[in-house]
């Protein structure tokens, strides 16, 4: 992996990483234009983490940290880069960054019918945890 970089992602990355979660990412969110990840960037510049390989953007993590819990959200790598470490090594990068932040635990966004990031997750030493649910209200329409 030393031909991998891993760096924040700023304002300039907006358009590539929409794009790149098109095309690599699971799903979508409400906060997937250029407004919600200007935001994320604005107001937690190291959160957006991107991996990086030959300058193309091979991954991405959003690890944020509100000053209480560590959420890691978009974990995403392209098709033709999967199977290569680069989750680990983002996931790696995003729990230092929590610890650095005095974080406790990591809670990760996984779409359930997305088994792919199941076993990413697991393979990482996460667990599900199903006594929980998530409960949404969009603030927007």
């Amino acid at each position: 992996m030393s031909d991998l970089h891993i760096r924040c992602a700023g304002l300039i990355d907006i358009d590539p990483v929409l794009r790149f979660w098109r095309e690599a990412a699971e799903g979508t969110s409400i906060s997937d234009d250029h407004d919600g990840v200007a935001r994320l960037i604005s107001r937690d510049p190291g959160a957006l983490l991107l991996a990086e390989r030959d300058g193309l953007l091979a991954g991405t993590v959003i690890a944020g940290f509100d000053g209480w819990r560590c959420s890691a959200y978009r974990l995403a790598v392209h098709p033709d880069c999967r199977r290569q470490g680069i989750a680990t090594a983002l996931m790696e990068a995003a729990e230092q960054r929590f610890v650095s932040l005095g974080g406790r635990r990591v809670d990760a966004m996984v779409l359930e019918a997305n088994e792919r990031a199941h076993h990413t997750w697991a393979a990482g030493g996460y667990h599900r945890e199903d006594h929980w649910r998530r409960w949404v209200k969009p603030l927007t329409d």
